[in-house]
């Protein structure tokens, strides 16, 4: 393998940064659900301070060809090109708590490499925790509170928060190597799988933005201004509900999967929020199909 380091350039102040910091992480890649990390990550630089500490090769890492840059034509010539990017950073909370930030496009290439890049840069700072959030969607309600599936050593954290833990195989994040490397070493770590509503998973869904908030929260002590996400989510749910309320045969989809949510969450012998005793997961294509038309018509104008 090649020098991991060599996937990275360090910020000038780099070795400014303090030692002992919790680690912060979430990619895009294949699932985002609700835009949950997108969201998660635009809104952390967004209304937080931040320094770079380290920027990450795409040339080495992206398929430009899957996720191509963006540029801007202004009249008659090129004035930008954007190229996504993947990026270690030092930000400050609401009330001054300073941590890292790892985040950006998920790469396409070069895994192993890319995760003992992230090892090493845990080691070299003495990173005390390291927490990460993805998302998938679900067939659950949207109106109950999201749930998470809790992975890594915390075993506190698997215990209090995760409202779903099944023996399955699915496709893996990038960030599931990083966290099976860091628990084996045994650092402290903790994944949170947001359980997105799937009818929801292809809009940006801001009440998924605040569960990943709140899930870093619990791991990690940090406090976050999420009143703008908080009343973004508020009009954005109010606006779903009126198009379910307005028609029987979403009302009647929703319904269905909230009796099943609620009858896992008593504690009920249902082997998942998913399903029913028969195993079956709700059919919600209609209402998916439904409030996709819904939302992918919505005016610029009626954006929170």
């Amino acid at each position: 393998m090649h020098d991991p380091a060599g996937l990275y350039d360090l910020a000038p102040d780099a070795s400014d940064v303090p030692e002992g910091l919790p680690l912060v992480a979430g990619l895009t890649g294949s699932s985002d659900a609700g835009g949950a990390v997108g969201q998660l990550a635009e809104f952390l630089v967004a209304e937080l301070d931040h320094s770079m500490v380290a920027s990450f090769d795409a040339d080495e890492l992206l398929d430009y060809r899957a996720r191509r840059p963006v540029f801007t034509f202004d009249q008659d010539h090129i004035s930008e090109v954007a190229t996504a990017t993947l990026s270690l950073r030092l930000v400050t909370d609401d009330i001054g708590q300073p941590f890292l930030l790892l985040s950006g496009f998920e790469p396409d290439f070069q895994w192993q490499r890319f995760t003992a890049a992230v090892v090493d840069l845990v080691r070299r700072y003495r990173v005390s925790t390291t927490t990460w959030v993805h998302s998938i969607p679900m067939p659950v309600p949207h109106t109950r509170p999201i749930g998470v599936t809790v992975s890594g050593n915390r075993a506190d954290l698997v215990e209090s928060l995760s409202v779903w833990r099944p023996v399955t195989q699915a496709p893996a994040n990038a960030l599931h190597l990083v966290e099976q490397r860091l628990g084996d070493s045994g650092h402290p770590t903790a994944g949170f799988v947001l359980l997105v509503p799937h009818y929801l998973a292809d809009t940006e869904f801001p009440d998924a933005a605040v569960a990943a908030l709140s899930s870093i929260s619990a791991a990690t002590g940090l406090i976050f201004p999420t009143d703008r996400l908080r009343s973004e989510g508020r009009d954005f749910l109010a606006k779903v509900d009126e198009q379910v309320h307005g028609n029987h045969e979403l009302s009647r989809l929703v319904s269905t999967l909230e009796e099943r949510h609620d009858t896992y969450m008593e504690g009920n012998p249902l082997p998942s929020p998913l399903t029913d005793q028969d195993g079956q997961v709700p059919s919600a294509d209609v209402l998916a199909a439904e409030l996709e038309r819904f939302l992918a018509g919505r005016r610029p104008d009626d954006e929170a």
